[in-house]
């Protein structure tokens, strides 16, 4: 199946689809040492990012949170690519200065991203690609 969207930062991208129903912050939510979610109460605290397609509304928090998304590309432990619902500029801004492809306004929704699934993002073409569903019982 092929989504379309809007392209933010280019490149491609491919990994298991990790969701967040709510908003992450970079800044003081992930450590950029290890990749992880460490955000007190996030629906995600303690999950890892790195290697992800991560699905998530969009940002939050300060604008150095863009320079954290930067770290992780730095330290090996960004996500393969992020899809928002919404990209804002913390966000935007972090996915192009990483190299890491990012896809926005997803037609349909985010909701047509299976968590668990394989994806492939191109953003610049401004498309995902889901390859693979979860297989009902597996875990991601």
């Amino acid at each position: 199946m092929l989504i379309r969207g809007r392209g933010i930062s280019k490149g491609n991208g491919r990994g298991r689809v990790l969701t967040s129903p709510e908003p992450i912050s970079f800044l003081s939510g992930v450590d950029p040492e290890t990749g992880m979610i460490v955000e007190k109460g996030h629906p995600l605290e303690g999950a890892l990012i790195t290697g992800t397609v991560l699905v998530f509304p969009h940002g939050k928090g300060s604008t150095v949170g863009s320079y954290i998304v930067y770290a992780l590309s730095r330290n090996g432990k960004a996500p393969a690519a992020m899809i928002n619902l919404e990209a804002e500029p913390i966000i935007a801004v972090g996915a192009i200065i990483a190299g890491i492809p990012l896809v926005d306004r997803l037609e349909g929704g985010l909701s047509l991203v299976p968590d668990g699934a394989i994806a492939r993002v191109d953003g610049g073409e401004g498309t995902v690609e889901i390859l693979e569903e979860e297989a009902p019982g597996e875990t991601a």
